[in-house]
């Protein structure tokens, strides 16, 4: 048999990584129903331009009107509470007002409709809360809604998050705060630029890598939710174990390699491998160390004796 050793090389002082664009949560708002009633009109569909405070959606609903009527009467109570004869009550009717005021706020009333208001009306405009993109519309005319439903989700992509994959063995090369750069097979030419913001505390057991979240800003909007990236970060240089392929043989659903136990013996051992640029080699991730000496070019024949042994001894 011929055997080739486990090497230490050198990677670059660029880390890349694979990721994928999402909305910045931070930058995404729902627009959900706080009362009881029906749909009326809903002049906007998904994937709409919207700017914040536009109106979106009308609403009917008695419980409009009543809180309505409720914050009229406060203003009236607050106007008598002026005259000579209801000295005193001054504080009483402004906290009247201010409540009746923050009712119809916490109903989906908007300020500005609030201050407008003459009469107690039933039909009442939800406006958007932020400028976006509508990216989901669940609101349908005509149909009944209750407290909590969602009615339209708004982000917006000035900003996204690209969250990529770094194998556990370059988590020492990546700390919050570096700065990457992002290109995606959309738009080869253009560079996207981000910040590493956040990294994530566990480990995919499967992958053997940690989720970096990446804050990245989105020229020309370009970027898209769903979208592949590549991730480059500049990085100090570390370190990778590497092995031919030639050493590695696929066994079920695994990778596994016999290393030489002594000087006629050998064992087969399981291996976690990962992407390596180098053709003809493949990036150990564990299951092997540097200076181990792993068969090459035979392991097909020796996987099929190992099987045999195995199956004798059974």
């Amino acid at each position: 048999m011929s055997f080739t050793e486990v090497r230490k090389v050198a990677l670059p002082d660029v880390l890349e990584a694979n990721g994928v664009v999402t909305f910045d949560t931070r930058r995404v708002a729902k627009i959900v129903a706080r009362v009881s009633g029906r749909i009326e009109a809903s002049p906007i569909a998904v994937w709409d331009q919207v700017r914040k405070g536009e109106k979106i959606v009308q609403l009917y609903s008695p419980d409009f009107m009543t809180a309505e009527a409720e914050y009229l009467q406060s203003l009236s109570t607050a106007s008598l509470s002026k005259a000579p004869q209801m000295a005193g009550t001054g504080d009483l009717a402004k906290a009247m007002v201010q409540a009746a005021r923050t009712k119809l706020e916490l109903l989906g009333m908007d300020y500005r409709d609030i201050m407008k208001l003459q009469t107690p009306q039933p039909r009442v405009w939800i406006r958007s809360p932020i400028s976006g993109t509508v990216i989901k519309n669940q609101a349908v005319i005509g149909s009944q809604v209750n407290p909590g439903d969602v009615l339209f989700v708004v982000g917006t992509l000035n900003k996204v998050w690209v969250t990529a994959q770094v194998y556990e063995d370059d988590l020492a090369r990546v700390h919050e705060g570096q700065e990457l750069q992002a290109v995606t097979t959309a738009f080869p030419n253009q560079v996207f630029r981000g910040t590493i913001t956040r990294i994530s505390p566990d480990i995919d057991p499967q992958t053997h890598t940690a989720a970096v979240r990446c804050d990245v800003e989105n020229q020309g909007l370009r970027l898209k939710p769903g979208m592949l990236a590549r991730v480059r970060i500049l990085t100090k240089p570390g370190y990778a174990l590497v092995v031919p392929q030639g050493a590695l043989v696929f066994d079920t659903d695994s990778y596994y390699a016999f290393v030489r136990s002594g000087e006629d013996a050998v064992e087969r051992r399981k291996v976690d491998i990962g992407p390596w640029s180098e053709q003809g080699y493949t990036r150990v991730i564990s299951g092997l160390k540097p200076g181990e000496r792993v068969v090459i070019g035979q392991t097909l024949q020796v996987n099929a004796l190992w099987h045999r042994a195995v199956e004798a001894g059974s």
